[in-house]
């Protein structure tokens, strides 16, 4: 099933997971690839995922049966936070059996399977499993979304070396120019990434994600 699926994650909870998500997916539509999203556990909502709705609105898409029934988004918390502190704060424990249930439904359903993380890939889901053992004991694939802020390098390259030193394959490097308000900063930031991404991990490829109003599908 893993190459079918692609987690999503970012360098830190405000990477532009959640554009970047959508826009892999309309990317793999184009190519003619019947393409669904998941979002790994949502925090912050009540009934229904918002960051499937946000996927929905991006590529012009209405919900999906499978949003609609919950498949999309099997656990889903109230409180905005970790997905640790959210289901302590429910009383209800996270089941991620029923995360992988879902994405097998729709990885038979569908060519590709995205899968959006909640926050990086250091996220605690208890207090001895974290988000990035849940992709290496899935054997799942990362797109990795990074950005130009001021400090994304550190965060970048502290997630390159997490991912390595599990042996998790990451065929995407997402940059997120939705950040890039300094000229010089972003520059720098995206021509080091290029150069260290060149050298460290040869078979990634780096794809620019330009801000949504600039999209061309």
């Amino acid at each position: 099933m893993n190459n079918k699926v692609l987690f999503v994650s970012g360098i830190d909870t405000d990477a532009g997971k959640t554009y970047a998500t959508a826009f892999i997916a309309l990317n793999l539509k184009a190519k003619g690839l019947k393409t669904i999203t998941q979002k790994f556990i949502q925090t912050g909502c009540t009934d229904s995922s918002e960051d499937i709705e946000a996927h929905r609105r991006l590529t012009g898409s209405a919900l999906l049966p499978e949003d609609t029934d919950g498949t999309t988004a099997p656990l889903i918390f109230t409180y905005p936070c970790s997905a640790q502190l959210a289901a302590a704060i429910d009383g209800r424990p996270i089941d991620l059996s029923l995360v992988d249930r879902s994405t097998e439904i729709l990885a038979n359903r569908y060519d590709r399977v995205l899968v959006e993380g909640a926050g990086g890939l250091m996220v605690p889901i208890t207090d001895d499993f974290l988000a990035i053992d849940y992709i290496s004991t899935r054997h799942l694939p990362v797109a990795l979304v990074t950005n130009g802020r001021l400090g994304s390098i550190n965060h970048t390259l502290l997630s390159l070396e997490a991912l390595a030193a599990r042996s998790i394959e990451m065929p995407l490097l997402i940059y997120n120019q939705y950040f890039d308000t300094d000229a010089k900063i972003a520059a720098d930031t995206r021509a080091f990434l290029g150069r260290y991404i060149a050298t460290h991990f040869p078979e990634t490829e780096i794809v620019d994600m330009p801000p949504f109003d600039k999209w061309k599908y």
